[in-house]
């Protein structure tokens, strides 16, 4: 028996509060389940009275309210919640029931997950969901995998529900992504993209702030000017906005300027670096924004720290005294400088997140498209950016780009910003700022441009020390060599 519902949602957290507003909103009868069963009674007496809802207190009746094929979406707290409620559902279902998952799920868990739901003859969605709290009310974007035989069954709602764009705003944030657990790392990687980014921009701040005085008025004009080129994008918006924002607590000034300097993380972003260097690719930038979140969190050490440890004596070196004076004296041009540092910076960070895609797409059997992912996150989501539109159509021309660096718009793009870019590091370097991502955004970028690097002698230093043979230029094959035996004596 089934009921007359067109979608159930379980978990009346906000996120998924507002996703069921935002389904009922188009059209459909939603039916609502928590655990805590008051806050389903809240949400039919309050944001949901009058509209198309049914709330249920029991699971058993939850599932019984939804028509079938049924659409069950979960909106929990990743991990044993999932799986929990999982075991729970597949016997109350019936065959072509689709249960979906749409946490912030690791994708080896869908993997799993979707094998066994679909023993049970069922299907199953891994879908990202970005755009957090107005996203999911006024349109996230929604990256979908699993059971391919489950899209044509959700793909109405869920592209009505997504975000739109394009010139009409009729083009959904909303495609299916891929076999298993590739919607949910497709989720994952923007994460990592997201703390990137988000570090990058703190960094610009700092060097805005610190070396180039520029007072949070001045900050929000320059944000503001940003936003209206090449940098548009939902953070640096956000980002402009905290700008102009005073003390809530009835204090003098800005509220950032009250604000610990100890930074959060959900794990997403640690996920992507960890599972970088499972697949041997160089996903720096991520993984130095992650470390610098964790230094962040050390607060503590830190004030002692700066109470003993000290950075470059000002005026001990007219040389390069001069190099900063000639790039911060003109405020301008300063500004100017760090933009592009930024944007160049910017482009590392996708082309890296685009690699690490490639990678795990081979390693899975996954198939992704590269320019669809673009456009998922073009709207609704966190790093929605004018910048994706490039990103699409650079793989809508070579869908087997290599690297977004070997793209003719990126590779002009990184040569305009290059001269800046090493300015404001070197810079930054000069004064003791940290730009940890700044800096390995170059750093990757000078060493993926060059055909030698010395890792000749790091592997004849494994060789030497634990047999593990090498390559040569010259020749095919594997070699070792006596390296104690054929080295020059030391003198005694």
């Amino acid at each position: 028996m089934s009921g007359d519902c067109d979608f159930g949602l379980i978990g009346l957290a906000v996120m998924g509060e507002n996703l069921a507003l935002n389904v009922e909103s188009r059209g459909y009868k939603v039916a609502v389940y928590n655990r805590t069963t008051s806050k389903v009674d809240e949400l039919i007496a309050g944001r949901a009275a009058g509209k198309n809802f049914v709330g249920t207190h029991t699971l058993e009746d939850f599932v019984k309210s939804v028509k079938r094929p049924r659409k069950l979406m979960m909106l929990v707290k990743a991990g044993p919640a999932v799986d929990a409620l999982i075991e729970t559902l597949i016997p109350l279902c019936e065959p072509g029931d689709i249960i979906i998952d749409g946490g912030n799920t690791h994708y080896v868990d869908t993997e799993r997950r979707t094998k066994q739901v679909e023993d049970a003859g069922l299907l199953y969605v891994g879908c990202g969901v970005s755009g957090g709290e107005e996203g999911a009310l006024k349109g996230p974007s929604l990256m979908p995998g699993g059971s391919k035989a489950a899209w044509p069954e959700v793909k109405e709602m869920f592209q009505a529900i997504a975000a739109k764009v394009g010139p009409n705003d009729d083009i959904p944030c909303c495609e299916w992504v891929g076999p298993r657990g590739a919607g949910h790392y497709v989720k994952m990687v923007h994460n990592g993209i997201e703390y990137g980014d988000m570090q990058l921009i703190c960094e610009a701040y700092q060097l805005l702030h610190e070396l180039g005085g520029l007072s949070n008025d001045e900050l929000y004009d320059v944000f503001d000017d940003w936003n209206r080129g090449d940098l548009q994008s939902y953070l640096i918006e956000i980002s402009r906005d905290i700008f102009s924002v005073k003390d809530d607590q009835g204090g003098d000034g800005h509220l950032v300027d009250k604000i610990m300097d100890v930074a959060g993380a959900k794990g997403t972003g640690k996920w992507m670096s960890q599972l970088a260097l499972d697949l041997g690719v160089p996903s720096t930038l991520v993984t130095t924004a992650v470390f610098a979140r964790g230094l962040s969190a050390q607060k503590d050490a830190r004030v002692r720290a700066s109470e003993k440890l000290e950075g470059p004596a000002a005026g001990s070196n007219a040389e390069m005294n001069a190099v900063v004076e000639k790039l911060v004296g003109d405020k301008a041009a300063f500004v100017e400088a760090v933009r592009q540092a930024l944007y160049a910076s910017k482009i590392v960070s996708y082309a890296q997140g685009y690699v690490q895609l490639q990678a795990a797409s081979q390693e899975h059997d996954w198939d992704l498209d590269y320019g669809l992912c673009a456009l998922l996150w073009r709207g609704g989501c966190i790093i929605r950016a004018k910048f994706l539109d490039r990103i699409k159509e650079a793989f809508d021309a070579d869908p087997n780009l290599e690297n977004l660096l070997l793209d003719k718009f990126f590779d002009e793009a990184i040569q305009n910003a290059q001269e800046a870019w090493r300015a404001v590091v070197a810079t930054a370097s000069i004064v003791g700022i940290p730009v940890p991502a700044f800096s390995t955004a170059l750093n990757y970028y000078d060493g993926y441009r060059l055909a030698r690097l010395p890792a000749n002698l790091l592997q004849a230093q494994r060789d030497y020390f634990g047999a593990h043979t090498y390559q040569r230029l010259d020749k095919e094959g594997t070699f070792h060599t006596e390296w104690i035996q054929l080295r020059k004596e030391p003198k005694a």
